[in-house]
């Protein structure tokens, strides 16, 4: 709820009331063009789908997680072979394959208070989309009854046209005929300039209430003030500014999405502080490889060779032969050397945090300024509440009051206008008397509409604050 709402509202400035027509534009149907189409509550929507989003990954960093890489390449050169471990002088394809799993076992509840603290915050930015939703139908409802105002002060002054217009026509007249104080033809003349230029302005005001309503439903339809019609309940308020203030406690939703914040950052401060605990996680890998250069020898044979040695046996020289086996070497196939060189490894890994550059401290006290600023920012909003609550209260109660007092002011004018109106037109009294008179009626019935209109856009507003907006 912004200031300049009631700023706004102060402004604001006759009652509105319309015409029975075939096509009426309701306030409900201009509210729900504006939920439809206004981009700034599309962009609180999106704000809660995104902490929605952040919700579902802290939901999901709670689980292991599990990767598997594999690589397949060639080498050229000197180099190890990857299935002997040998050092080899020839050209290669080698290949690689791993599967891992790692699960954070214990890490000061780091992830279950991040769980939490996104859980608040996604809450908050529901309370936030609705607390955007009551904005825009009260921002609607302002400029819908705006509307009706700017199209009544139209009424208004198109009234006090015909009223100087059939004056100025007679004393033209006269005028013409050489009857009569000219001068008093020259002042009715004046009178009906200063009540054109009126009417010029009030259709002006009348086409800006029209944009400013588009603005918020944004839509380009033409908006038809005469189509627009607005039930008024004008009976008295059934409720204290105290009662309105600790049902906007309970109601509003901008309070709930406040406290939620703050709920959310005490949860900030845990998540700092587990920086401090040492972390304890779980791994597996399971990991296999294969080398074009890996070979199976197959036996195929013995035969007996020389082995360039003798023996002497009576200065007999005798050579010395040695049975030797003959293996093949055959390549082994890629599906053959993944399975058999499938190795595993597992255990429990901590790590201690012993110097971060004081980074967990760092990380803890701005997480302690933060929540000090969302309980500040709670705290405010409360205090302007109050404030909001109570002005708006007072203003219409003097509302009322007022509507009372200047209900006798238009009929004592109207009947002081009948009178002046009569002497006027039979030449006892002068032009300006009479043209005293009329502003004055007219002043008194623009007055009696503003005050009136003020004190069922009080009760809007205090409708807001109770939630029923």
């Amino acid at each position: 709820m912004k200031l300049r709402l009631i700023i706004f509202c102060m402004m604001i400035s006759s009652l509105g009331f319309s015409q029975t027509n075939d096509e009426i534009l309701t306030l409900d149907e201009c509210i729900r063009i504006a939920l439809d189409n206004n981009l700034n509550y599309q962009n609180n929507q999106l704000d809660a789908q995104t902490a929605r989003a952040n919700y579902k990954r802290s939901i999901n960093n709670l689980l292991p997680t599990i990767n598997g890489s594999m690589n397949l390449g060639n080498s050229n050169g000197r180099s190890i072979d990857p299935y002997t471990n040998s050092y080899i002088d020839e050209s290669l394809t080698f290949s690689n394959a791993n599967l891992g799993l790692n699960a954070i076992v214990f890490n000061g509840f780091r992830l279950l208070n991040t769980l939490k603290q996104t859980n608040l915050n996604y809450k908050a930015a529901e309370m936030d989309v609705e607390a955007a939703r009551q904005d825009l139908m009260l921002n609607v409802t302002l400029g819908f009854l705006q509307v009706l105002s700017a199209r009544d002060l139209v009424a208004l002054t198109e009234g006090r046209i015909t009223t100087s217009e059939g004056q100025v026509d007679r004393l033209k007249t006269l005028y013409d005929q050489e009857v009569g104080n000219p001068a008093e033809y020259r002042d009715l003349q004046g009178q009906f300039a200063t009540d054109q230029a009126s009417l010029i302005q009030a259709r002006n005001t009348l086409k800006d209430a029209l944009l400013n309503l588009q603005q918020w439903m944004n839509t380009e339809m033409e908006l038809d003030p005469d189509q627009m019609q607005l039930l008024i309940d004008a009976s008295p308020y059934g409720y204290t500014p105290d009662e309105i203030y600790q049902e906007a406690l309970k109601e509003l939703p901008s309070i709930k999405s406040g406290e939620l914040k703050v709920e959310a950052a005490n949860k900030g401060v845990a998540v700092a502080r587990s920086l401090y605990v040492p972390e304890l996680s779980f791994f597996a890998n399971l990991n296999t490889n294969y080398s074009s250069a890996a070979r199976i020898f197959t036996e195929t044979g013995t035969m007996i060779n020389p082995t360039g040695d003798y023996v002497s046996i009576n200065g007999t020289n005798f050579d010395v032969f040695r049975e030797q086996t003959s293996f093949t070497p055959e390549e082994i196939p890629f599906k053959d050397q993944f399975e058999n060189n499938v190795f595993s490894n597992f255990g429990l890994a901590i790590s201690i945090p012993l110097f971060n550059g004081f980074r967990a401290k760092n990380n803890v006290q701005l997480e302690k300024i933060k929540r000090s600023q969302a309980e500040n920012t709670l705290n405010q909003t409360k205090l302007e509440f109050r404030q909001f609550i109570k002005e708006a209260y007072y203003d219409m109660e003097a509302a009322s009051e007022r509507y009372e007092v200047l209900q006798t002011q238009v009929k004592a004018y109207e009947e002081s206008f009948r009178i002046n109106e009569i002497r006027f037109n039979n030449g006892v009294t002068n032009s300006v008397e009479y043209i005293i008179s009329k502003t004055n009626l007219d002043n008194a019935r623009v007055n009696l509409a503003n005050v009136k209109y003020e004190y069922v856009l009080r009760q809007k507003i205090l409708d807001f604050f109770r939630g029923q907006i």
